[in-house]
């Protein structure tokens, strides 16, 4: 049997965050969906909304209380990340510590991404 590698993990800043998110919703959502889009100076850009269902498809992280969707095209863009929350004294967002990523636009809007390579004994 071979390894099951996790999609992504959640800091404990963006869990919080999620649960906060999802607990002053107006509308019931289980949690956030996380995918990525073509876009942006760089080449892809991360999206996020609220996530009111899980789709055929669909991986679901639940950890810490919270839970984060994450679009089927995005899988082996964001295997092995950890998403995070911060703030500073300009703004508060989720960040993304991708070992997928190659580069990133000096705005910080965007960013180049490659398909984790999977090896087919962990898969």
């Amino acid at each position: 049997m071979g390894l099951s590698l996790k999609v992504m993990s959640l800091s404990d800043a963006a869990a919080d965050r999620v649960r906060q998110i999802v607990e002053g919703s107006k509308t019931p959502i289980i949690g956030l969906r996380v995918g990525v889009k073509n876009g942006g100076c760089a080449g892809m850009a991360y999206t996020i909304e609220a996530a009111e269902s899980v789709r055929p498809g669909d991986e679901v992280v639940t950890e810490k209380g919270a839970t984060v969707v994450v679009d089927p095209k995005a899988v082996l863009f964001l295997l092995g990340t950890e998403m995070d929350f911060k703030t500073d004294k300009l703004a508060s967002q989720f960040v993304f510590n991708n070992p997928n990523q190659t580069s990133a636009c000096g705005c910080g809007e965007s960013v180049q991404l490659e398909p984790a390579k999977l090896d087919p004994a962990h898969v």
